[in-house]
């Protein structure tokens, strides 16, 4: 295998763009268990007090989560979610974010975001570590990303994704952020903002098992408790469609019935977890390693998709509301894809 080499004079810019890519990976890789293998150190050779100490943080982690899903008041800090970190790895691709349509901060929304792509870099950026241009495209609306229940259990790990607007997406806990009040005197918004905007990944880790460069398989056909949700709580539906986002990773060939793919889905159904066997690029070389390759990223926030609260709703109003979601994002990418993706023509959108 012939390696491509990055060239020795690379702008002092350009690296350290290159090292905010890198730490965004690497927290995703490594941190959830270099903190479980922490807990675990000081429960085996701690003192009496590191251990008591220990067993408190676990203790509130699970009652904090299960009273009100590791809530964290508005935005969090800012310097968590606007530094020059995250403006480094926004540029390192670039990344953008377009709106196509006002959203008024007197409601709350459900974002359905597609695709998912390896570990979502796109929406994460725009919604969570770097959230400037959010904020002046969406005053009032405070952007939050559901993930895994899971990682709220972990400890040290959940305080990192708490502070950078991530939430469970769990059924409890996205009622509780889209039946928040929207008064601006309520105590919960007296941060000025009187909006949740909370972006679901709605194919997830299936969709991740589809996820390559110039092929935009979206799972969706049969994802429909997002659509329930909205209409339980009265949520307008926000379709978004992040172009590029499958072109940053590619991963070991595994199309369907392959034994690779079939270990995947397994794995998936045991842990809700996709073990993918990414390939990126490396710091000095372009042809293998863990780092995202340099690709434009464009998220476009579609127009909102009023409806109906209903707290049992109707499976054919359900039906209904769950196909203008896939027209929009049909019209979306129809609309933007020879705009921002290469060879765009040639590429087509499947929904499965």
């Amino acid at each position: 295998m012939k390696i491509e080499w990055a060239p020795v004079h690379v702008p002092p810019k350009r690296r350290l763009q290159t090292l905010a890519a890198g730490l965004y990976v690497m927290i995703f890789m490594l941190v959830p268990g270099i903190s479980l293998l922490i807990i675990a150190s000081l429960l085996y050779y701690g003192n009496l007090f590191w251990k008591l100490l220990t067993l408190a943080y676990l203790t509130f982690v699970y009652f904090d989560h299960k009273r009100n899903f590791s809530d964290i008041h508005g935005n969090g800090f800012m310097i968590f979610r606007s530094n020059c970190i995250w403006k480094h790895f926004r540029d390192y691709f670039p990344i953008e974010l377009i709106k196509t349509a006002d959203l008024s901060a007197d409601r709350n929304y459900i974002l359905a975001s597609f695709p998912h792509g390896i570990i979502g870099t796109g929406i994460t950026c725009n919604m969570s570590r770097d959230i400037r241009q959010w904020l002046k495209l969406f005053p009032g609306i405070r952007p939050k990303i559901g993930t895994l229940d899971m990682h709220f259990y972990t400890p040290i790990f959940r305080e990192a994704i708490r502070y950078w607007g991530m939430v469970s997406v769990s059924k409890e806990s996205l009622m509780h952020y889209l039946s928040a009040s929207n008064h601006p005197k309520h105590p919960d918004n007296l941060d000025g903002f009187t909006s949740n905007a909370v972006a679901i990944l709605v194919g997830g880790a299936q969709e991740a098992l589809d996820s390559h460069p110039g092929r935009y398989i979206l799972t969706l056909k049969r994802r429909k408790g997002f659509v329930k949700l909205a209409i339980r709580t009265g949520s307008p539906i926000v379709p978004t469609f992040s172009f590029g986002e499958v072109e940053i990773f590619d991963q070991v060939n595994n199309p369907p019935n392959s034994w690779l793919r079939r270990f995947q889905t397994l794995t998936k159904r045991l842990t809700g977890i996709s073990p993918l066997i990414v390939l990126g690029r490396g710091f000095f070389q372009y042809t293998f390693g863990f780092l995202p390759q340099r690709k434009h990223i464009v998220q476009v926030v579609g127009k909102p998709i009023e409806v109906e609260k209903n707290d049992i709703p109707d499976p054919e109003y359900v039906d209904k509301i769950h196909q203008e979601v896939i027209d929009q994002l049909k019209e979306m990418f129809e609309k933007y894809k020879d705009k921002y993706i290469e060879n765009g023509k040639n590429v087509n959108l499947v929904i499965t």
